[in-house]
């Protein structure tokens, strides 16, 4: 399976996983029929189908079938048929920032900023817990930007006009109550009671573990262009790591976030094991471990 998966993609490939991901989606769905959000359910299949032409954009694997594989597997295994609409716009609007981040071209990536902005603000309104993505794309204007001090003012521009509309708005419906959730950390953060079933996940985070030990180990041996995308990938899968360890608690559709850097993390990883084996008995054990929690996790409800 790995030898087929590894073959380059055509033009069909992503409207064929797309198709697939929408079977998955409304096979979901139909099981809790009555208490569907379709809003929220077109916007986060919106938002990962996305996803699917990020890999080409990001390019780090050879525009192989087993990342866009993976990443269907992670989506498929993560939601469970019901999502809350402001991690849905989440979903969506970290889609079309990472878009516009790794566009190729560098005028429309350079005169972007204040929309990003927009974007980073907008998703905020929707979803608190998003605001580490804000920070993710600080440190990239930080380390990417030749001009920092003029982008981070088009940045904080983009933000404050939505941030101002959503203010007027407010005012005008007679909205004038602050909501201590759009203060980060305004929660008190509990550990989990168990980690049943999210400790069945283990082979996978040993996977993406030696993966990115791999990658420093081999650091140098890499082109400049391949390891400034793949510490852009860290950075905005850091960003993501932190809301679902300070806000997911049990509800892993949080793990959704995870689903597009984790797949090129680990589809790079099988792609350089130095046996066929080795990438063979790597891909089951991803199928299995990922069969394993969406089980595990069906049979809790």
């Amino acid at each position: 399976m790995f030898r087929l998966l590894s073959k380059e993609s055509n033009i069909f490939s992503v409207p064929a996983y797309i198709g697939f991901l929408f079977l998955i989606f409304l096979s979901l769905n139909l099981l809790d029929f009555k208490n569907i959000d379709l809003i929220s359910i077109i916007i986060t299949f919106t938002g990962i189908s996305l996803g699917y032409f990020l890999f080409n954009a990001i390019a780090l694997n050879q525009f192989s079938h087993l990342p866009l594989f993976l990443y269907t597997l992670f989506v498929a295994s993560f939601y469970d048929g019901t999502i809350d609409l402001g991690l849905g716009v989440t979903f969506l609007m970290s889609s079309i920032l990472l878009l516009i981040l790794t566009s190729q071209n560098d005028q429309l990536r350079k005169s972007s900023f204040m929309l990003v902005g927009a974007i980073l603000s907008f998703t905020f309104l929707f979803f608190p817990p998003s605001w580490p993505m804000a920070v993710f794309v600080i440190f990239h204007i930080i380390g990417t930007s030749g001009r920092v001090g003029l982008n981070m003012f088009r940045l904080l521009y983009g933000a404050i006009l939505i941030v101002l509309s959503y203010f007027g708005v407010m005012y005008l419906i007679h909205y004038t109550t602050w909501d201590s959730k759009y203060f980060p950390f305004s929660t008190s953060f509990e550990m989990l009671k168990t980690y049943y079933p999210l400790y069945i996940l283990i082979p996978i985070v040993l996977m993406i573990i030696f993966s990115i030990s791999d990658h420093f180990k081999h650091y140098n041996e890499k082109s400049p262009i391949s390891r400034y995308k793949y510490t852009f990938v860290l950075v905005f899968s850091l960003a993501q790591l932190i809301t679902i360890i300070f806000y997911m608690g049990n509800n892993y559709d949080y793990l959704l976030l995870l689903a597009l850097p984790v797949s090129i993390i680990i589809s790079r990883m099988l792609r350089f094991l130095p046996k066929y084996w080795m990438q063979e008995l790597g891909l089951w054990i991803i199928v299995f471990t990922l069969a394993a929690f969406k089980i595990a996790n069906f049979a809790q409800y």
